[in-house]
């Protein structure tokens, strides 16, 4: 499937990039040229700490505590805070030091299939948080897994939670605070105070509205379990500078992750975090988010519209219009396999059209019919030709 990238004029909505016309050069010049003006030392070019920058850390528990205002002082927030390169080190860190060979995770369904990579890498297994018919977490479904896996032994080895909570990667859809609440009541009720990591990378790129479920630092349910909230400062403002941060409510758990992070980069990229700083403090940042939250949203309608337009509906295929995030996630017809050897990917590689085949994104019991559509890259006639390409190949397999 990588040679597929060198294929001449292919389109890819596989790649969950940004898109490189809405990046924000001005505010990183912006940022960069008052960095040079401020007097003393240039102490943004020197390591940094393992923590993060201290103003950089407090900015963003000012932002959450907006978000949340029943969050704990920015104070305590900003303590309990690290500055990672990207959400990606942190999820990392969280497992490396909860997770031993042939231990169990807990995943959303589906799921960010770098994170069940990541995984699979670490020799840990996954069993996915089950869903109802509507597609929402079923607490019914889980306590009966839950059973189960007590009767096989299996219970002592499940170290962890994991969901992205917000405009997921790869489905777009968001958890209410009502699915949320079920896993950590069901979880309680079994007697497993787990560590529960909620990925909420994709929470500041909402079209026109934020999805108004709290997230599991301010949820009561939530309150007895180590929690770990996640974010990142890459989708939301520029990717190439990969800064993300995470909140951990367990000093104990938190000075483990510092530990090793301290051996894997010396502190996270000190310049990048103060132009990070510069952005949140002087308005840049919110400038970029009302530039390219109304830009994703045409986008999306460029791809969806070609869609629908094109009768992928007619033939089967199912997928919710999302009010958020970078990504199509398509149901084909349970006959169809979409997966990466299948016949129908090679079709849409020789067609000239690239997607993330859905199956990956699954920790057990994949199903072969599903597609992953990032239209974050392309702009919006390459959009429609993809999505006309992609309707042409699913009408010779309809």
């Amino acid at each position: 499937m990588m040679m597929a990238l060198e294929t001449p004029g292919l389109l890819s909505l596989a790649a969950g990039f940004t898109d490189n016309k809405t990046l924000p050069v001005a505010e990183v010049r912006a940022a960069v040229d008052a960095l040079a003006e401020q007097p003393g030392e240039p102490e943004y070019l020197q390591y940094g700490t393992n923590r993060g920058r201290p103003g950089l850390r407090r900015l963003l528990a000012e932002r959450l505590v907006a978000m949340e205002p029943e969050l704990a002082s920015e104070t305590e927030l900003s303590a309990g805070m690290m500055v990672t390169n990207g959400s990606q080190q942190a999820l990392y860190l969280a497992m490396q030091v909860l997770c031993d060979l042939g231990d169990i995770v807990l995943v959303d369904r589906p799921s960010y299939f770098v994170f069940l990579e990541m995984l699979a890498g670490l020799g840990v297994q996954v069993r996915s948080l089950p869903l109802d018919a509507a597609g929402r977490i079923d607490g019914a479904a889980l306590r009966r897994l839950l059973i189960e896996m007590e009767a096989r032994g299996e219970t002592k080895r499940l170290k962890a939670v994991y969901f992205v909570s917000y405009f997921s990667n790869p489905s777009a859809r968001s958890l209410d605070e009502g699915e949320k609440n079920a896993v950590a009541d069901v979880l309680a009720e079994r007697g497993m105070i787990i560590p529960v990591l909620e990925d909420a990378a994709y929470r500041d790129l909402y079209y026109r509205q934020p999805f108004p479920a709290r997230s599991v630092l301010s949820l009561p349910a939530w309150r007895a379990f180590p929690k770990f909230y996640l974010a990142t400062l890459t989708k939301s403002f520029a990717t190439g500078l990969k800064v993300g941060y995470g909140f951990c409510s367990d000093r104990s758990w938190l000075d483990k992750m510092l530990h090793v992070k301290g051996h894997h980069d010396f502190g996270t990229t000190n310049l990048n975090q103060a132009v990070l700083e510069q952005v949140l403090s002087n308005g840049g940042f919110e400038a970029q988010l009302a530039r390219i939250r109304p830009a994703y949203e045409a986008k999306m309608r460029s791809l969806h519209d070609t869609l629908v337009a094109g009768g992928l509906a007619q033939l089967g295929w199912r997928w919710a219009e999302p009010t958020g995030g970078l990504y199509l996630w398509l149901e084909a017809p349970h006959s169809l396999d979409t997966t990466m050897n299948s016949a129908f990917c090679h079709a849409c590689v020789h067609e000239g059209v690239l997607y993330v085949p859905g199956d990956l994104c699954f920790g057990d019991a994949a199903p072969k019919h599903f597609v992953r559509l990032s239209f974050g890259v392309l702009g919006g006639e390459e959009l429609v030709e993809a999505g006309r390409r992609f309707v042409a190949v699913a009408k010779r397999f309809g």
